[in-house]
């Protein structure tokens, strides 16, 4: 088996995220980190006995590596995402992919020219508990699915803000949805037909200090006919956990967490006390309050499946296209909000 050495493009909190993530793998290896001239690569660099490197170009140089996992701010993905395609290395990139469609297109045009895959980080997709829910989804267990809501109701302290990228358009591209809430956004594009229109509306309520939302509450009509809602905020003290809802007309879902508070079928099966026995205890709970308390095991999780889709040659589940769909969606609800419009999407 091939080992994959790895450079991490950051230096902030998620690059020691990625840096416990890839320990875990075997088939992996820490090469490096880099920063922008911070001095954060070198003191990782010698909590994991790795290298730190001057800037993501010197990593890009370096024939010793062959994916850069970036954990840049969101606003910066787009550049060491392209330099690695140009040196036929991969890349796995933090959510979101970047912040405006453009440079997430210019992202994936570099890496199909190249040959190298491009994927996207989002752990909740790797939860154990989302497998019977997409199982129970595609046989058709809920009938004609009527509504999907998530919930993200977390809180972020002043100082989260205070001089930071966090809350600006320029490097977080928005605010409580593009960085916290876009995990259970993906989780809608993921399980869910296409969003046809939003309605979105949008406040800095909280946090009147930074540019973007802290409070944001959108209406959703789905390709199948099928109406939602999104709730994200960074204003909601003490913070409280995240909530998925689906509902049709022969069954409910509430997925509280990695949880099922309610796992309800018209036709019931054995398997369905299996599954509430094994999810119905509510766990989790980490970034309600504190972005530093996340478990990182999904993100192992999410790093081995890129390594196993390299691996194989097949597509990684998450690919630029996959990754990219939770963004268009924000920005839809980012230009309902500011139009107050109804936006129907492409």
């Amino acid at each position: 088996m091939k080992t994959w050495n790895i450079g991490v493009v950051g230096a902030g909190l998620i690059a020691d995220f990625h840096a416990r993530a890839i320990g875990d793998i075997p088939n992996a290896r820490l090469v490096g980190f880099c920063d922008a001239g911070s001095g954060r690569a070198k003191q990782l660099a010698d909590k994991y006995a790795c290298r730190a490197f001057a800037d993501y170009r010197r990593m890009t140089e370096d024939d010793g590596i062959d994916i850069l996992a970036i954990a840049t701010p969101s606003g910066f993905h787009m550049e060491p995402a392209v330099a690695a395609a140009e040196a036929g290395k991969h890349v796995l990139c933090e959510k979101p992919l970047e912040v405006t469609l453009d440079r997430i297109d210019a992202m994936i045009a570099a890496h199909k020219k190249a040959g190298t895959q491009l994927g996207g980080i989002f752990p909740y997709r790797f939860n154990d508990a989302m497998t019977p829910l997409r199982q129970a989804i595609e046989s058709g267990r809920f009938g004609t699915i009527t509504y999907a809501g998530v919930y993200v109701p977390w809180w972020r302290t002043d100082a989260y803000y205070k001089n930071s990228w966090h809350g600006t358009w320029k490097l977080d591209g928005g605010g409580a949805l593009m960085n916290q809430s876009i995990h259970m956004i993906d989780m809608l594009c993921d399980v869910m037909p296409p969003v046809e229109s939003v309605q979105a509306y949008m406040h800095h309520l909280g946090h009147p200090e930074i540019e973007a939302e802290d409070t944001a509450v959108v209406s959703l009509r789905f390709t199948n006919g099928a109406v939602g809602i999104i709730y994200g905020t960074t204003a909601s003290w003490p913070g409280q956990f995240r909530r998925f809802e689906i509902t049709g007309t022969k069954g409910t879902v509430v997925y509280l967490e990695d949880s099922f508070t309610t796992w309800k079928f018209a036709d019931e099966t054995n398997v369905d006390e299996e599954i509430r026995g094994r999810f119905g205890q509510v766990s989790g709970g980490g970034g309600v309050a504190d972005p530093g308390a996340i478990n990182y095991e999904n993100h192992t999780r999410n790093f081995r499946a890129f390594l196993d889709s390299l691996e194989t040659g097949g597509e990684f589940s998450i690919n630029g296209q996959e990754a990219r769909k939770a963004v268009a969606l924000i920005l839809a609800i980012y230009e309902s909000a500011r139009t107050q419009k109804c936006v129907r999407l492409a």
